[in-house]
């Protein structure tokens, strides 16, 4: 066997099982099936004319006992910070098939966007 060869055969190997590697994870990511209760659209608002030191905040969409929720926009006195963005999650594994997964969400409390994360809830 040449001396190219002796060195090919390696390089081939270790290249076939980096690909199978590859594509037991993509493999894997494809089979991967997670139920979610999807927040609904938001709902577009007429905003009224704020009063002199008062600020809007914008409706939202909130999860509470089992389903999601429309919580109106309404005036505050003082400032509203825009909503964040969504908290990148990791999804865990979902437990079993009567789970489903809603996801994070910011809602508006004591004055300023709180983050609710996401949870698996049984259906």
């Amino acid at each position: 066997m040449s001396i190219s060869a002796r060195r090919l055969i390696p390089a081939l190997l270790a290249l076939a099982l980096t690909a199978g590697w590859g594509v037991g994870a993509a493999q894997a990511q494809v089979e991967v099936i997670v139920g979610e209760r999807a927040m609904p659209a938001p709902i577009v608002e007429v905003v009224p004319v704020a009063r002199p030191g008062w600020a809007w905040v914008p409706g939202h969409w909130a999860w509470r006992r089992g389903a999601w929720v429309w919580v109106k926009g309404h005036h505050v006195r003082g400032v509203v910070e825009a909503m964040p963005a969504p908290v990148v999650e990791v999804v865990t594994v979902r437990p079993s098939p009567q789970h489903v997964w809603v996801k994070g969400h910011h809602v508006w409390g004591n004055g300023r966007w709180v983050w609710v994360p996401g949870v698996w809830v049984r259906i």
